[in-house]
């Protein structure tokens, strides 16, 4: 998954939060978001790049770490940039995305209480989901393309690349594997939010710090409840991403594909890769998100 989102600070009441109307308050947690993001991207690129490897490779991690040891620093954060400015504008936008959606459904719901209040993160989760994937299905595009080292030789620049992608249709080019990125991006924020204050608010209950419950919470969410169930959109993900010859195959033509191809109907093959997307997911969701809670409980 690639993008979730934070929740509220431990010194808030939910249902205040939620019916708030002054939403000007929310606005240093843009700057926020996406510095924080912008960090947690710099440090777990490298496992990244190895968890790329092996969704699109099938190499054990030993492999994977051989080779880009074997390629050298530079060639370490090639590609860096898409996820750079992808990761950054996510911490960045989320944050008042969510809360603008949460906003005007408390508004539009709570007066006829057709959603319950504890209902409403989820909500606009989801929300907040399908609008990620809007915004950020071309960065994740141009990034799957410079990570495939098939590609070096004919689109060796990250202007290549995007001269390439300008050339396609936008179902083919910068938006081809929308409809999965749609329904991991969606299903994703939905979760989060719906989990986040809920989980952190009993770890408090137990006597943990709030920065503690905030980064245990994120991490938790971001990495069980999220990138394990979804991480076979992932992988199809960047399979269907990764090329850039030809018309893409659908989203079920090439599930068949990789699934009787590349993965020979295994599920360990499919989960290849699994444990460093957990411990990247909770590093930097676990970072952001007790960062988020902290500027926001002020």
């Amino acid at each position: 998954m690639k993008a979730l989102v934070m929740g509220r600070g431990p010194g808030h009441n939910h249902e205040d939060h939620v019916l708030r109307t002054n939403t000007m308050v929310w606005l240093p947690s843009f700057l926020h978001g996406g510095t924080s993001s912008l960090v947690s991207t710099l440090t777990t690129f490298p496992i990244y790049k190895i968890v790329f490897r092996q969704q699109f490779h099938s190499t054990v991690v030993s492999q994977a770490i051989g080779q880009l040891r074997k390629e050298g620093f530079l060639k370490l954060y090639r590609g860096v940039v898409p996820p750079l400015l992808m990761k950054t504008l996510n911490g960045t936008l989320l944050f008042g995305i969510h809360d603008t959606f949460l906003h005007c459904l408390s508004s539009i719901t709570n007066p006829c209480g057709v959603i319950p209040l504890s209902t409403l993160p989820a909500v606009a989760g989801l929300g907040t989901g399908m609008v990620e994937a809007l915004v950020f299905t071309p960065f994740e595009r141009v990034q799957n393309v410079l990570q495939n080292g098939g590609n070096d030789r004919s689109l060796p620049t990250l202007r290549s690349v995007l001269a390439r992608l300008r050339a396609e249709r936008l179902g083919s080019g910068y938006y081809r594997a929308f409809i999965p990125i749609l329904a991991r991006n969606s299903l994703g924020s939905c979760i989060y939010f719906g989990l986040k204050d809920p989980i952190s608010a009993a770890l408090r209950e137990k006597g943990l710090p709030p920065m503690a419950s905030s980064f245990l919470s994120g991490m938790v969410i971001s990495s069980m409840a999220i990138n394990l169930p979804l991480y076979p959109l992932s992988v199809l993900v960047v399979n269907m991403q990764a090329g850039v010859v030809g018309e893409a195959a659908g989203v079920r033509g090439s599930w068949k594909a990789l699934w009787e191809g590349q993965l020979k109907r295994s599920i360990p093959l499919l989960y290849r890769g699994g444990s460093l997307v957990i411990l990247r997911s909770c590093i930097s969701w676990g970072i952001t998100t007790a960062l988020y809670d902290r500027h926001s409980a002020h």
